[in-house]
C-alpha cells in the first residue's frame, strides 16, 4: 500500500487523536482515574497513571483496574468518571504546544481536518468549546467510544474518512499513543506519532514520528509538494 506521505500517494484528509495531541488533558483524566484505582487497591501514583492509563477507552480500564485489585468498580462507573472528566473540563483546559498555530498552517495547505478519539462526545464537546477550537471542527469530531468501538479497533478513522468520501490509503492520522497508532494503521492510514526524541517508537511499517506539533505543517507541505510534481511529470 502507498503512504498518503510518500511522493507517488495521495494526502487528502487528516484526522487527529484528541487527547494528547491536539488537547493536554491526559494529566486530568488519568489523576481522576488515578485515585479510584488508589480506593480499589492499586497504588499507582498520578504520574504513573499517565503512562498506564493515557490513550485507553474508560471500559478497558474499568476491567484493567478491577483485574489488577480483584474489586468490583460500581457499575456505572464509566458514565460517573466521564461524567467527571466534564466537569473538569468545562472549567478549565489545557491544549498541547503549538496546538492553534499547527490547525491553521495545516488548514491554509487546503487539507479538510477531522478528529476521531476514544474520548465521548461530551468530553470532546467540553474540551473544543472551553479551548475554544470548536468552531475549527464543527461537525468533524468522531468518538469511537459513542461508536462501541474504541481503539485500538480501526473503526472511528474508517468512519472519519467515510464522512470526509476519503480512501483510507489517503489519510493521515496524528496520535500520540501505541493504541491509537495501532487503530491507524489498522485502518490502512499512515500515522504520525508525536513523541519526544528520547521516547521509544514502535518499529511499525507506516508510522512516522516528530518530536513537536510544529513539524507537522512542514511535513504535509513538502508531501504535497512532492506529490503535485510526481503528478506534472505523469
Amino acid at each position: 500500500m502507498t503512504s498518503a506521505l510518500a511522493p507517488e500517494g495521495r494526502l487528502q484528509l487528516v484526522i487527529f487523536d484528541c487527547d494528547g495531541v491536539l488537547i493536554d488533558s491526559e494529566g486530568t483524566s488519568c489523576r481522576l482515574i488515578a485515585e479510584d484505582a488508589r480506593q480499589a487497591g492499586w497504588a499507582i501514583t498520578d504520574e504513573e497513571a499517565v503512562a498506564q492509563f493515557g490513550g485507553k477507552a474508560l471500559t478497558f480500564l474499568k476491567k484493567e483496574i478491577e483485574e489488577r485489585t480483584a474489586e468490583t468498580l460500581q457499575e456505572d462507573w464509566v458514565i460517573v468518571m466521564r461524567d467527571r472528566f466534564v466537569d473538569s473540563f468545562n472549567v478549565s483546559v489545557d491544549m498541547i504546544e503549538g496546538t492553534r498555530d499547527m490547525l491553521e498552517k495545516v488548514s491554509a495547505l487546503g487539507l479538510p481536518l477531522r478528529v476521531g478519539s476514544n474520548s465521548s462526545m461530551l468530553e470532546m464537546n467540553a474540551k473544543f468549546r472551553t479551548s475554544g477550537l470548536a468552531e475549527l471542527f464543527d461537525g468533524r469530531i468522531h468518538s469511537a467510544t459513542d461508536m462501541q468501538a474504541p481503539k485500538p479497533s480501526p473503526a472511528v478513522y474508517l468512519k472519519a474518512a467515510e464522512e470526509e468520501g476519503v480512501a483510507p490509503e489517503n489519510c493521515v492520522v496524528i496520535e500520540d499513543s501505541d493504541t491509537g497508532a495501532k487503530a491507524a494503521l489498522a485502518a490502512g492510514m499512515t500515522c504520525v506519532l508525536l513523541r519526544a526524541a528520547h521516547e521509544a517508537v514502535p518499529d511499525w511499517p507506516g508510522l512516522v514520528r516528530i518530536g513537536a506539533l510544529s513539524e507537522l505543517p512542514v511535513l504535509l507541505d513538502k508531501t504535497l509538494n512532492a506529490q503535485n510534481k510526481a503528478a506534472h511529470r505523469e
